[in-house]
């Protein structure tokens, strides 16, 4: 059911990226890192668990590419070689929690150059078709129960800010231009 959606996406983040240099924080099993390689001139994409890593690493699409993944964590951008001129976050921004977005948003602020691209794609919850939420912790954040196939399921922390609040924050940390197009309800 999301594949228009998904075709829409990747056409936008293709045109988004061309010739860039990309930082790529969560890149999870590389799924975006694919679609941005494409048309950027490097990608460093950084995940914080190893076995995703291993995942992407195996894509035919990557090893032929100037793509380079590294184990990093999203909260300690400075430890990553590079300069970059742009960076993306696939569904990341609704894993971190609300006490640690400012330092998020900080961090990557000084990874990039002025006038560097950025870009966050994330998902919103809708009511009957978005997993329920099963908590909200005092901060505010709030949790989702993910099954496993082994029968066992999981905690998550799963925020679904809304629109307003996704721009104060990046207008806050000295973002400009902003755009927002892109209302998928998934």
């Amino acid at each position: 059911e999301r594949q228009a959606d998904l075709t829409s996406m990747r056409a936008r983040v293709a045109e988004y990226f061309r010739g860039c240099n990309v930082l790529e924080i969560a890149c999870g099993t590389g799924y975006w890192t694919t679609e941005i390689a494409r048309v950027a001139s490097s990608v460093t994409a950084i995940d914080a668990s190893a076995e995703v890593l291993d995942v992407a690493a195996v894509k035919a699409s990557l090893q032929q590419s100037a793509v380079e993944l590294m184990l990093g964590d999203a909260f300690e951008l400075e430890a990553i070689p590079g300069r970059f001129d742009a960076a993306f976050a696939g569904f990341w921004w609704s894993h971190v929690p609300h006490d640690r977005m400012h330092a998020f948003l900080d961090g990557l602020h000084r990874r990039l150059g002025v006038d560097s691209r950025i870009m966050f794609v994330d998902n919103r919850f809708v009511e009957g078709n978005s997993t329920p939420i099963s908590r909200r912790d005092g901060a505010g954040n709030t949790f989702q129960q993910r099954p496993l196939s082994t029968g066992a399921s999981y905690e998550v922390l799963k925020n679904f800010p809304e629109e307003s609040e996704v721009l104060n924050q990046l207008v806050g940390h000295r973002a400009h231009a902003v755009e927002h197009g892109a209302r998928q309800q998934w």
